[in-house]
């Protein structure tokens, strides 16, 4: 079987770039050939990729890396603009949201990805597609595929939410256009569900929808035993301590040497230190706010743990400014802060509004022990910057526990699963494709372990989101590995990727009825 995949993106860093890159991995095991469309610059680096297609001179060119080719990596020249959802910098791009965007900068980015896979399909029809976003991967590939190839669309959640629900005059009808022909189309969550059908207002969109989240690579994120996670992270902070700048200056470049440094600072090995992970993106929408606020009553009650925060985005200063603030006790300075809020990350002033809750709920006799607790704040937080995928999963073992406090809607929680998948307890937001990911944990762990996965999303949430974790912590060691072995078996079940692989080519050729409903 051959499969176009249109992505339109990166393949590593993000919820959906990681979803592409391991959906084709996982395709390609199954014996698939996949033609792979994205914007991913350094396809060679990646394992799975065993050929890579280009345009000289207008024509499209492939050149092997190994044989037999499973993957081809293509990536379409769309010119120096990429649209994109949330405002980044991209490596050789101008990164424009799409908001942003005109009309005319859309309408060419839409040509030229049609015309690219319009020049892929020519070398070798696929038997089936999959285009990825509900703005503009269905669109293309409807375009391009003109009914002559069945494809489904797997929506992700930053389009919908990000584009097509803040301006649906300028883009709903590219949604509509790029739904309608597709067979099925995927979601990660029944709260995502519920949104793309009140947005597109489609009545028989519900019929065509199914459940497709992403998986988890379970013989990579697993359990180790301390010595083996440890032993790995070390060579990693070795290896990315020794390595030469690179130059970069875009939204996925990282500073190597600051990240091996940071890592080398974790003791893993000794176990004095109990680590709580944060891994996403750095922006207010992910509620690592929270997380930072919440950190100090964490210590109060647990000395040794230590936050070890996972990521890149446009908040990363904001969030040193506030631990910093927090460590020198300035609780005005952290106010300021959280009155700039998304103004932080460039965007217009808006307040921190929980974070200002707990500041302003705050009793004179917790203020002092709060100060205290927050004493060396700094030293308790580490921030790795970017991680690979891969360069994850040992640290992820070595932690005791994951927290996931979006205050935005999630279509799924791909982070939580992987945290389970390696037998941490992962502690998230309650509400959207969060919520649903947590009710099959909670399903499965013991009684007492169950109100610690979750945490709710309002005023008082960072002391909620301080006390669950505090209670896992110190929770009998009985009830923590028997916690652990549920979230490892349950994650091993349910979210394996070669699972997702099959669901993926069920919904392109329209075999709904071998998918599950988002209920």
């Amino acid at each position: 079987m051959r499969i176009l995949v249109f992505h339109g993106y990166l393949l590593r860093g993000t919820g959906s770039n990681v979803y592409n890159a391991r959906l084709a991995a996982a395709l390609a095991r199954r014996g698939a050939t996949v033609d792979l469309l994205s914007q991913e610059r350094r396809p060679r680096e990646l394992d799975f990729v065993d050929a890579v297609g280009t345009w000289v001179d207008g024509e499209p060119r492939v050149e092997v890396i190994r044989e037999p080719v499973r993957v081809t990596a293509w990536r379409p020249d769309i010119g120096a603009l990429l649209p994109v959802y949330v405002a980044d910098r991209y490596e050789g791009f101008t990164a424009k949201p799409f908001l942003e965007s005109t009309d005319a900068e859309i309408a060419a980015y839409v040509a030229a990805n049609v015309a690219a896979v319009r020049d892929v399909i020519d070398r070798a029809r696929p038997d089936v597609a999959l285009a990825n976003h509900l703005v503009m991967g269905p669109l293309v590939l409807a375009r391009a595929l003109d009914g002559d190839v069945p494809y489904a669309v797997k929506v992700h959640g930053s389009a919908l939410e990000y584009t097509v629900k803040r301006d649906p005059d300028r883009f709903l009808p590219a949604a509509r256009e790029g739904l309608a022909a597709a067979r099925t189309v995927l979601v990660g969550s029944r709260h995502t569900a519920e949104s793309l059908w009140a947005a597109m207002g489609d009545a028989g969109l519900p019929d065509r929808t199914r459940l497709g989240p992403p998986g988890v690579d379970v013989e990579e994120f697993r359990p180790r035993p301390r010595a083996e996670a440890a032993g790995a992270v070390r060579a990693l902070a070795e290896r990315l301590a020794g390595a030469a700048a690179s130059g970069e200056d875009h939204a996925f470049a990282r500073d190597d040497a600051a990240a091996g440094r940071a890592l080398a600072t974790l003791d893993l090995d000794a176990g004095r230190d109990r680590h709580v992970a944060f891994v996403g993106k750095l922006i207010v929408s992910k509620g690592v706010d929270l997380l930072a606020a919440a950190w100090p009553v964490v210590l109060r009650a647990v000395p040794d743990a230590r936050l070890v925060v996972v990521g890149f985005g446009a908040f990363r200063d904001g969030l040193e400014r506030l631990l910093a603030a927090l460590d020198a006790g300035d609780l005005d300075a952290v106010r300021v802060l959280a009155a700039e809020g998304r103004a932080l990350e460039g965007g217009p002033r808006a307040p921190l509004r929980h974070l200002l809750a707990f500041l302003d709920g705050m009793e004179p006799d917790a203020r002092g022990e709060y100060l205290a607790a927050a004493a060396g704040l700094m030293d308790r937080v580490v921030l790795t910057g970017r991680l690979e995928h891969d360069e994850l999963a040992p640290l992820l073992a070595a932690c005791e526990a994951q927290v996931v406090p979006s205050t935005f809607p999630e279509a799924f929680g791909m982070v939580a699963a992987e945290a389970a998948a390696c037998g941490v307890l992962p502690v998230s937001a309650a509400h959207s494709g969060l919520a649903e990911v947590t009710a099959t944990l909670a399903a499965a762990v013991p009684e007492a372990a169950r109100p610690w996965l979750s945490f709710p999303v309002g005023d008082g949430a960072v002391r909620a989101l301080a006390d669950r974790l505090v209670a896992w912590l110190r929770a009998p060691a009985e009830v923590r590995e028997e916690t652990r072995a549920a979230l490892v078996a349950v994650a091993r079940e349910r979210y394996s990727w070669e699972g997702v692989a099959a669901g993926v080519i069920a919904a392109a050729e329209g075999r709904r009825g071998a998918l599950a409903r988002p209920v």
